[in-house]
């Protein structure tokens, strides 16, 4: 199993971060069977392309949110990682408060 669930949609609170803003938060490792996807299809065009991190950031965005990290932003990064044998990403991880489980 690549990730923990694949989910489709946001379950989180909307957080209005904007791209300049998620820029601001560090990267740090989370692994790739923690994650909560909120997408359920992929286009193959942005996995297979070559440029598919020029444009956006080079980190994937996660929220973390009522103890679970849904991959918001990144899945074919995150796929890529996989894909190379790797189990582990740097990510950008807001914590947004709610309540634990």
């Amino acid at each position: 199993m690549i990730f923990k669930l694949v989910g489709d949609g946001r379950p989180y609170p909307e957080h209005g971060l904007t791209s300049r803003e998620w820029a601001q938060i560090p990267p740090r490792q989370v692994r790739l069977d923690s994650l909560i996807t909120t997408k359920a299809m992929l286009d193959l065009h942005s996995l297979l392309a070559a440029d598919s991190t020029f444009y956006g950031d080079l980190f994937p965005h996660v929220v973390q949110w009522q103890g679970e990290l849904y991959l918001e932003d990144g899945l074919h990064r995150a796929l890529r990682a996989a894909l190379h044998q790797r189990s582990i990403l740097h990510a950008r991880v807001l914590e947004l408060p709610g309540q634990g489980r």
